[in-house]
């Protein structure tokens, strides 16, 4: 009973998304409650109250390519379009090319970047980016890029992820 109302929910979510979610579907027919506990990582990969949308998703993007270039990109992407984020941003962090943003988002895709790899250099953006959200901002940032990674990760560990495959991510007008 309890995985097959589980299993409409993965349903309706690979429509939202925008992708297939099969290592949800394995997951769940293997240990549906553990597929009801990962719906509560959403709240908190989600929250955001003060931070704009734009940083917040731009940070989840860095975030989640550093762990996949595929499908989990792609799905951020949605979201990140979904929320109002323009898609000139989505393709200036997809292609590198930061230079094409605002200063303060550039410092939130590079923060990301350095928090994602374990560089030593992002104590300076850090602080301004403390400055620039505060200190309640600079939290869900954290939590942002923090929980961006769990996905990615857990597909890879289920030997689901598409990582490193040539995985075109559109990105919608």
């Amino acid at each position: 009973m309890l995985s097959s109302w589980i299993q409409r929910g993965i349903r309706q979510q690979e429509e939202t998304l925008g992708v297939p979610l099969d290592y949800l579907h394995y997951i769940n027919q293997h240990d549906p409650v553990a597929v009801a506990k990962l719906g509560l990582i959403k709240p908190l990969a989600t929250h955001r109250r003060r931070l704009p949308p734009e940083a917040l998703h731009l940070a989840r993007l860095q975030a989640i390519r550093v762990e996949d270039c595929g499908e989990c990109v792609q799905i951020e992407v949605n979201l990140a379009r979904k929320a109002g984020v323009p898609p000139e941003f989505l393709r200036a962090v997809l292609s590198e090319q930061l230079e094409n943003l605002p200063s303060d988002l550039a410092d939130v895709v590079r923060f990301a970047f350095a928090v994602a790899v374990s560089a030593s250099d992002e104590d300076g953006l850090r602080e301004r980016l403390r400055q620039r959200y505060g200190d309640a901002g600079l939290v869900e940032l954290c939590l942002g890029i923090a929980s961006a990674r769990f996905f990615p990760t857990l597909k890879r560990a289920l030997g689901y992820s598409q990582s490193c495959s040539l995985i075109r991510v559109a990105v919608p007008a």
